[in-house]
């Protein structure tokens, strides 16, 4: 009974130390381990066995990013402004050795670390600076603890001013500061308004009266244009119908020429005889004397023919009285 009852436990007390041993490290997490009081490994995410009573589990760490809120810190500007401000600090571990032997109490560390370092910082700094110079604050933060985390196995990832709170007096003072600037500029963009509004108007009168110009200018254009037309149609009209009038003289004397050549031609086609020619050229002769010419020639053969011209008159005027009775 005693051996079963021993056996009993030497088995229960092998399980227990089966149990001891198997260690299951979730995911983004590592377990420190130790054997015999002196850092032995560091286990990752997974399935492990350690050796019961020699190994122990000294630390459990997260590998994931960590957020810390800090509270409001007093701080001093370079122009003598206190003022609070309270910083949201983002970390993560990198080195798990360093960070469960680098440093007691981390958060802690990290804490006095970001109030010493921003008050290194915005003494530096002027009021109006430290108001609107967030991100060179941060930067600057995080340059000045990353030299300092390193030795500890943690890296800085970010730094935010979460709320800057400068004094009630300076709060009044700009809360009145912005409200000038705000009326400043309303001011501003007013004058602005008037000024564009003025601008625009001169420019509406100033396109108007130009183009009013150039209206003008293009009918007194068309007028003229209209004029000179009207007075090219007139000369062409003019020159159409004295082309019109030499041409119908020139047509009557073709015809007048056409009409004489004809006459002549029926005169030499009837062999005309001498008496006939003669009073011809009396007839022309007659013509000829009856132009503006001075001098007349008369040719030999009219000469002879003179006479009986005066006798064929005379017969004329003493027919004329028995014609009358």
């Amino acid at each position: 009974m005693q051996q079963i009852i021993l056996t009993v436990i030497i088995a229960a007390v092998v399980i227990v130390l089966l149990v001891l041993s198997i260690r299951i490290v979730p995911q983004a997490n590592t377990y420190v381990v130790e054997r015999l009081g002196r850092y032995h490994t560091t286990l990752q995410a997974g399935f492990h066995v350690i050796i019961p009573l020699v190994d122990r589990i000294a630390k459990k760490i997260s590998m994931m990013e960590q957020v810390v809120d800090f509270a409001p810190q007093p701080v001093i500007t370079k122009d003598n402004v206190t003022m609070r401000i309270d910083t949201v600090l983002y970390y993560r571990v990198t080195d798990p050795k360093l960070y469960a032997y680098g440093v007691n109490n981390p958060l802690i560390a990290l804490e006095n670390l970001t109030s010493t370092t921003l008050r290194n910082v915005i003494g530096e700094m002027e009021l109006d600076e430290t108001l609107t110079s967030r991100e060179t604050i941060n930067t600057n933060i995080r340059s000045a603890m990353e030299k300092a985390t390193e030795a500890w196995g943690i890296e800085i990832t970010r730094v935010e001013l979460k709320n800057i709170t400068p004094p009630a007096a300076i709060q009044d003072a700009m809360e009145k500061q912005m409200k000038a600037e705000r009326e400043r500029r309303e001011a501003i963009l007013i004058a602005e308004g008037e000024k564009q509004s003025a601008i625009l108007v001169a420019e509406g009168k100033k396109q108007s009266a130009i183009l009013n110009a150039e209206g003008e200018k293009e009918a007194a254009i068309l007028r003229a244009e209209a004029a000179k037309q009207a007075t090219i149609l007139r000369a062409e009209a003019a020159r159409e119908a004295s082309i019109r009038e030499a041409e119908g003289h020139g047509k009557a004397i073709e015809l007048i020429q056409e009409s004489n050549a004809k006459g002549i031609e029926a005169l030499n086609q009837k062999e005309p005889s001498e008496k006939v020619l003669r009073l011809k050229s009396l007839e022309a002769f007659a013509k000829a004397a009856d132009g503006k010419a001075t001098k007349i020639i008369i040719p030999a053969e009219i000469q002879s023919m003179a006479g009986l011209v005066t006798a064929a008159k005379e017969l004329a005027v003493s027919d004329a009285p028995a014609e009358g009775v």
